[in-house]
């Protein structure tokens, strides 16, 4: 796992260089001061976490991040600053965490502690996205992993940032885009009938006509209608034969 540290204080960021040594595996393979630095280095080089101070010359720590999420692997962000009021700023453009000076250690020691099991985690993903396991998806559920077999999907809707997986009998989320999520799904079975919206198409009971020619699905066994858009609606015509 490899991070880069942009802090232009010198004794802030040897301090936080030895912590993050000292309790993680986590290599660091640059430091700077400046954030065009950083930015130029970061596009000729990936890493897997940014620390950034906020307050730095030439490009602001919340800028270096804006522009690091738009690489093919987005690093995690880790701001590191004095100042609470950036907060809701960072976590805005999705950080990891927000660390405050001065340092607690103990604090350091659960964010390196997180940060690793996010990592591995995606590693995981990861691993399942190169050799996928077709019937199987892991959701969320009361804070636990629950396994399960996309048969068992009716439909899935957008939640802001997540996704909500409803099957017979349980709602589930999935901290993913609904576009993500549908990407992992097999793509014979399952249908992005709006742009909110995935449905399974074998738990398609009745296929009712709407307003301007577009349909209500009506499910088995549950009692709701996902929407089709007008804009699916071909698509939807031709795989269902109508």
């Amino acid at each position: 796992m490899r991070a880069i540290i942009v802090e232009d204080e010198v004794l802030a960021r040897q301090e936080l260089a030895y912590l993050i040594e000292a309790h993680s595996g986590i290599k660091i393979t640059a430091q700077f001061e400046d954030g065009l630095d950083a930015l130029k280095y970061l596009q000729g080089q990936e890493v897997d976490v940014l620390f950034l101070d906020i307050n730095i010359p030439s490009i602001d720590g919340v800028l270096l991040a804006q522009n690091s999420s738009r690489f093919s692997v987005k690093p995690y962000i880790v701001f590191i600053t004095a100042y609470k009021e950036h907060a809701a700023e960072a976590f805005e453009i999705e950080a990891f965490d927000y660390i405050l000076k001065p340092y607690s250690e103990l604090r350091i020691k659960a964010m390196l502690h997180k940060l690793e099991g996010a990592y591995a985690a995606r590693g995981r993903q990861g691993e399942e996205e190169r050799n996928p396991v077709s019937n199987k998806v892991n959701l969320w559920k009361n804070e636990k992993i629950i396994v399960v077999d996309t048969d068992d999907i009716y439909y899935a809707s957008a939640q802001e940032k997540t996704t909500s997986v409803m099957t017979k009998s349980e709602e589930y989320s999935m901290g993913l885009s609904i576009s993500d999520f549908h990407s992992r799904l097999p793509q014979d079975r399952f249908f992005r009938c709006h742009r909110s919206y995935i449905v399974n198409l074998s738990k398609i009971k009745e296929i009712i006509p709407w307003f301007n020619n577009t349909y209500l699905l009506r499910l088995s066994d549950l009692d709701f209608e996902v929407p089709v858009s007008r804009s699916r609606v071909k698509e939807f015509r031709q795989i269902m034969r109508l």
